[in-house]
C-alpha cells in the first residue's frame, strides 16, 4: 500500500460522497473487507456499498484483494494510507467542498463513537482521551508552519510506537475564525 495519494480535480469527484469517505476510512483502518461486511458496519445495503466500492476503484482508491475472496465473494483493500488535498487543488476543483464536508462528517462520527465508548474504555485510555479547542492568533505563515510541525510530531510518534500501542485517531483542524464584530 502506498503512503499518500494527492487528490486532483478528477479524483476529488471520487471522494465527494460521505459514504465513500467512510468506506475508505474503514478499509484503511481495519484492513480488507467485502461489500457485505462494510454494509453491515455502516448500516447500508450491500448494493450501495458494492456500487460505491466500484466507484472508489474507478478512481484508484481501492482495489480487489487478490489474496482473499472466492468466486462469490469479492474482497477490497485501500491502495493508499492517506489522502491529501493541497490548497491549489482545493481552489481549482469544484468538488472540494463536497469532499471536505464528507471528511468533516466522518471525523464527527468518529468523535461521536469514541464518546459513546468512553465509559467502557480501560482507564488509561479514558485518561488519554482529549477533546479541546484552542484559538491562538496566527498569521497564515504561522498556521502553515504549525500544520507542518504537528504532522511531523505525529509521524515521529507513529514511527516509534511501542509493542503495546493501539490505533488512535488524532483529529486537528486549522480553521480561520472570523473576528468578533467583523
Amino acid at each position: 500500500m502506498a503512503d499518500d495519494v494527492a487528490l486532483d480535480p478528477r479524483t476529488l469527484r471520487g471522494l465527494a460522497h460521505p459514504l465513500r469517505v467512510r468506506m475508505l476510512n474503514l478499509l484503511r483502518e481495519r484492513g480488507p473487507s467485502t461489500a457485505s461486511k462494510l454494509a453491515e458496519r455502516l448500516g447500508q445495503s450491500s448494493g450501495a456499498t458494492s456500487y460505491h466500492l466500484r466507484q472508489l476503484a474507478a478512481y484508484g482508491f481501492v482495489e480487489e484483494d487478490p489474496d482473499r475472496g472466492t468466486a462469490r465473494e469479492r474482497w477490497w483493500r485501500a491502495t493508499h494510507r492517506r489522502t491529501t488535498l493541497d490548497a491549489a487543488t482545493s481552489r481549482e476543483a469544484g468538488g472540494a467542498e463536497g469532499y471536505l464536508r464528507a471528511v468533516a462528517s466522518a471525523d464527527f462520527q468518529r468523535v461521536e463513537a469514541a464518546i459513546n465508548e468512553l465509559p467502557g474504555m480501560p482507564e488509561p485510555w479514558q485518561d488519554a482521551f482529549h477533546l479541546a479547542t484552542e484559538q491562538p492568533r496566527l498569521s497564515p505563515a504561522q498556521a502553515i508552519e504549525l500544520r507542518r510541525q504537528i504532522k511531523t510530531l505525529i509521524e515521529q510518534y507513529a514511527a516509534t510506537a511501542p509493542a503495546d500501542a493501539a490505533r488512535v485517531s488524532v483529529q486537528w483542524q486549522i480553521l480561520p475564525a472570523p473576528e468578533a464584530g467583523a
